[in-house]
């Protein structure tokens, strides 16, 4: 019957956790070494003594971002959220396409249609 039932699947989960118990020792007892006893052999160990580099192998102080990458400051934010996409790029001297001209990887779409590169109006 239904009793009968639960109790079985009950008995089989209680001896599969018996077996899990009496097993895990075996596979993850090493879990149990105390963090002091695994580094004990890592402290014994003796700092070697630095040698200098020479001068031409040495890493140069870091020359800041500012030197490279020059910031404008941003036009009024719009008012709408439709003005927001895109509202900084659409100031000359803003835009992100400043020192090349986008390209696709297998060629621009429009040289396969022949399309002009520019519009015209």
């Amino acid at each position: 019957s239904m009793v009968y039932l639960c109790v079985c699947i009950r008995k089989d989960h209680v001896e599969k956790e018996q077996e899990a118990a009496r097993r895990w020792p075996k596979r993850w007892g090493f879990l149990m070494t105390p963090v002091e006893e695994l580094l004990k052999d890592e402290k014994k160990q003796v700092a070697k003594p630095k040698i200098p580099l020479p001068e031409h192998l040495q890493i140069r102080p870091v020359t800041p971002v500012e030197t490279y990458i020059k910031i404008k400051p941003s036009p009024p934010v719009p008012q709408t959220t439709q003005g927001f996409i895109g509202w900084r790029s659409t100031v000359p001297g803003l835009e992100l396409e400043r020192y090349y001209q986008i390209r696709s990887c297998k060629g621009a779409f429009s040289k396969d249609l022949k399309w002009p590169m520019e519009p015209t109006d």
